[in-house]
């Protein structure tokens, strides 16, 4: 008996279900129901109409159901962290650690914008891993930016740019070591190497930077989230007046010492990169590169931060900063906290692997195989397009540049100039459709951190990130264009104008703004 293949498989209808999760999260402004709809269409497309056979495939089938996404490896190894993670920061709530951390930076930091760029450079500095950075900014950062009265969206939004976006161009990543591992040995290519080179092209990444700055700095914040914004000034940090999290952190302790907060937090950077290099054979003598191109992960996340936590245990226990039954009592109490980001994660990923069923990998590839034939000099843009467009609709930036960077380097074998920047193209799309997408882990953990609706951390963002992403498209138009003509040394200098372009753009938009505010013209504040 043939292996089974749906009637549309490898179709344009293979991204359908994304598409119906996205769109009716955005019109229903309700994420669980939408991600539920989205898999039971994908089963429906894969059973061919047969409501059993979908129904057995939205639960049990071996490789995209309900069960498979649970007991994947990678997939339960994320779930441990975020549990641990969580109670970590639950930790440094009870004994008043992230009180007094707060009240120390409350010195230094005298307006909004301050609030705002502090927390933009931690989460600059936290670059290994883009759920550890959501979480662990947040946390920290989320009492400051309230004081100052930043609105929740904002918050999510600058957490979710800082995340992705420098985990791309950060060396020592779990996403330095996704991209290696997509390098096909057959190019004969170092897929780290190769991830270094890319580094100056990927424009996404490098203009979101910019971007963050620029409307922090310029005040120069538009659409949704210009409203949220003015609320936020007002006392309203939500807008719409959902509270999605207990916003309840215990009494405050005024014995607490910044020590506790910080020393969990370095602990945690350190030991969750001495983990990705454990699991890549570092300590039984693999070289440092070899080690981060082979490693795991989600696995070295675990053992990092399972070691922090016994560590802080003893710390804590030591300083008497909490007592033995405070300290199991934040063991429940962080995994009540991440609950319904953990139940979003899982539908997403139960949606990601009914996509995979309907061969969306392969529907991408015969498009880019498509547009290969005469198009080389307008191959990034077009490579930038496609992989913005299969991130937001799968929701996973790995998965999208695991599809698409060997095609990308069978189409470039012989350019090796052009090579790198189409697989810089691929890999800044990734991350911008990854950031874009309402059922993106990475989206997903920066509204838990900010403990922002989620809705309206996509809805906020959307337009920041969309300025960003047609910026970075006319940017690989050019450098396409003179890598052709000129080569790469020319090719590099697009990088630069774009994120000078982007620039002036915010600055205009802020100036704009300040025209209207100056003439009376007054946003309309959505009541609560």
């Amino acid at each position: 008996m043939g292996e089974y293949v749906p009637a549309l498989y490898a179709t344009v209808f293979s991204l359908l279900p994304p598409l119906v999760a996205i769109v009716m999260a955005l019109i229903t402004k309700e994420v669980y129901s939408s991600l539920i709809l989205g898999i039971a269409v994908g089963s429906m497309l894969y059973a061919n109409g047969n409501v059993a056979k979908a129904y057995d495939t939205m639960f049990f089938h071996e490789e995209g159901g309900l069960v498979a996404a649970l007991s994947d490896h990678s997939h339960v190894c994320i779930l441990i962290f975020v549990v641990i993670l969580w109670t970590i920061i639950a930790l440094m709530n009870k004994s008043g650690s992230a009180a007094a951390f707060g009240n120390h930076a409350l010195k230094r930091i005298k307006s909004r914008e301050g609030a705002q760029v502090a927390t933009i450079l931690m989460g600059l500095l936290i670059f290994v891993d883009d759920g550890f950075n959501c979480l662990t900014v947040g946390s920290v950062m989320r009492p400051i930016t309230d004081r100052y009265k930043v609105s929740r969206a904002k918050l999510a939004y600058i957490i979710d740019a800082t995340a992705a976006p420098i985990c791309i161009i950060a060396p020592i990543s779990s996403w330095a070591a996704a991209v290696s591992y997509s390098v096909p040995e057959s190019m004969n290519i170092n897929g780290f190497e190769m991830f270094i080179k890319t580094i100056p092209y990927n424009m996404y990444a490098l203009c979101t930077i910019v971007m963050l700055f620029s409307i922090v700095l310029m005040k120069a914040d538009f659409g949704p989230m210009k409203v949220h914004e003015d609320n936020a000034k007002n006392g309203d940090l939500f807008t719409s007046g959902d509270v999605p999290y207990d916003e309840n952190d215990g009494p405050r302790r005024i014995d607490a010492k910044i020590s506790n907060l910080v020393i969990p937090i370095v602990l945690l950077i350190v030991l969750c990169i001495a983990g990705m290099l454990y699991t890549g054979g570092f300590f039984a003598g693999e070289s440092l590169k070899d080690a981060f191109e082979n490693t795991d992960s989600a696995r070295g996340m675990v053992i990092g931060s399972s070691l922090t936590l016994l560590i802080t245990f003893i710390l804590y226990l030591a300083r008497r900063a909490l007592k033995f039954k405070e300290f199991m009592a934040c063991l429940p109490s962080g995994f009540r906290t991440v609950c319904e980001p953990m139940l979003i994660l899982i539908l997403a990923w139960n949606l990601s692997g009914i996509t995979g069923l309907l061969g969306a990998g392969n529907y991408i590839h015969d498009v880019v195989n498509n547009f290969a034939s005469g198009l080389q000099m307008f191959l990034p843009a077009i490579i930038f397009a496609i992989s913005v467009f299969l991130a937001f609709s799968t929701g996973t930036s790995w998965g999208t540049f695991s599809i698409l960077i060997p095609i990308v380097c069978a189409v470039f074998s012989h350019d090796q100039d052009m090579l790198v920047i189409s697989i810089a193209a691929c890999l800044s799309g990734a991350v911008c459709g990854d950031h874009c997408s309402p059922i993106s882990d990475t989206t997903i953990m920066s509204s838990a951190g900010a403990r922002s609706n989620h809705v309206n951390h996509t809805t906020t963002q959307l337009p920041y990130a969309l300025t960003a992403a047609g910026a970075s498209f006319v940017g690989y138009l050019v450098s396409g264009i003179l890598c052709a003509t000129l080569g790469a040394g020319a090719a590099l200098i697009a990088t630069p104008l774009t994120m000078a372009a982007l620039a002036f753009l915010v600055y205009m938009i802020g100036k704009k703004q300040g025209s209207a505010s100056s003439s009376g013209h007054k946003e309309t504040l959505i009541p609560r």
